[in-house]
Protein backbone atom coordinates (compact mmCIF):
# COMPACT_ATOMS: atom_id res chain seq x y z
CA UNK A 1 0.00 0.00 0.00
CA UNK A 2 1.33 3.44 -0.85
CA UNK A 3 1.90 6.33 1.52
CA UNK A 4 0.25 9.58 0.46
CA UNK A 5 1.37 13.02 1.59
CA UNK A 6 -1.15 15.77 2.35
CA UNK A 7 -0.95 19.46 3.19
CA UNK A 8 -3.58 21.55 4.94
CA UNK A 9 -4.65 24.65 3.01
CA UNK A 10 -5.53 26.45 6.26
CA UNK A 11 -2.64 25.77 8.67
CA UNK A 12 -0.01 24.33 6.25
CA UNK A 13 0.28 21.17 8.39
CA UNK A 14 1.86 18.33 6.39
CA UNK A 15 1.16 14.70 7.16
CA UNK A 16 1.29 11.26 5.57
CA UNK A 17 -1.39 8.60 5.31
CA UNK A 18 -0.76 4.94 4.58
CA UNK A 19 -3.80 3.85 2.57
CA UNK A 20 -4.95 1.64 -0.27
CA UNK A 21 -5.04 3.05 -3.79
CA UNK A 22 -8.79 2.46 -3.83
CA UNK A 23 -9.39 4.44 -0.59
CA UNK A 24 -10.92 7.90 -0.76
CA UNK A 25 -8.37 10.71 -0.32
CA UNK A 26 -8.23 12.45 3.05
CA UNK A 27 -10.24 15.69 2.98
CA UNK A 28 -9.93 17.07 6.53
CA UNK A 29 -6.79 18.12 8.41
CA UNK A 30 -6.33 16.12 11.64
CA UNK A 31 -4.84 19.20 13.34
CA UNK A 32 -7.24 22.08 12.53
CA UNK A 33 -10.07 20.36 10.60
CA UNK A 34 -9.33 22.53 7.53
CA UNK A 35 -9.35 21.38 3.91
CA UNK A 36 -6.33 19.39 2.67
CA UNK A 37 -4.82 18.64 -0.71
CA UNK A 38 -2.85 15.59 -1.71
CA UNK A 39 0.72 16.35 -2.77
CA UNK A 40 2.65 14.73 -5.57
CA UNK A 41 5.61 12.99 -4.01
CA UNK A 42 8.65 11.21 -5.35
CA UNK A 43 7.39 7.81 -4.22
CA UNK A 44 9.28 5.03 -2.55
CA UNK A 45 12.90 4.27 -3.09
CA UNK A 46 14.08 1.35 -5.14
CA UNK A 47 15.69 -1.31 -2.98
CA UNK A 48 17.96 -4.02 -4.35
CA UNK A 49 18.12 -7.07 -2.11
CA UNK A 50 20.62 -9.86 -2.26
CA UNK A 51 24.33 -10.12 -2.92
CA UNK A 52 24.21 -8.09 -6.14
CA UNK A 53 21.85 -7.01 -8.86
CA UNK A 54 23.97 -6.81 -12.00
CA UNK A 55 26.52 -9.44 -11.13
CA UNK A 56 24.02 -12.15 -10.24
CA UNK A 57 21.15 -11.40 -12.60
CA UNK A 58 22.31 -9.92 -15.88
CA UNK A 59 26.06 -10.29 -16.08
CA UNK A 60 27.41 -11.83 -19.27
CA UNK A 61 29.23 -15.02 -18.49
CA UNK A 62 32.41 -14.64 -20.53
CA UNK A 63 35.18 -16.79 -19.13
CA UNK A 64 37.18 -16.93 -22.37
CA UNK A 65 39.91 -14.60 -21.13
CA UNK A 66 40.30 -16.37 -17.80
CA UNK A 67 40.18 -20.06 -18.76
CA UNK A 68 41.78 -22.29 -21.35
CA UNK A 69 39.82 -24.13 -24.03
CA UNK A 70 40.05 -27.81 -24.94
CA UNK A 71 43.02 -28.36 -22.67
CA UNK A 72 45.17 -25.72 -24.39
CA UNK A 73 47.41 -23.46 -22.35
CA UNK A 74 45.92 -20.24 -23.78
CA UNK A 75 42.27 -19.34 -24.39
CA UNK A 76 40.91 -19.75 -27.93
CA UNK A 77 39.59 -16.93 -30.07
CA UNK A 78 36.65 -19.10 -31.14
CA UNK A 79 35.95 -21.79 -28.53
CA UNK A 80 32.91 -23.19 -30.42
CA UNK A 81 34.96 -24.06 -33.49
CA UNK A 82 37.84 -25.42 -31.41
CA UNK A 83 35.76 -27.55 -29.04
CA UNK A 84 33.45 -29.06 -31.70
CA UNK A 85 36.18 -31.35 -33.05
Amino acid sequence: MPTYEYECLKCAHRFEEFQKMSDEPVKICPKCKGEVRRLISTGGGLIFKGPGFYATDYARKDNRASSACCGLANPCDNPKRCCEK
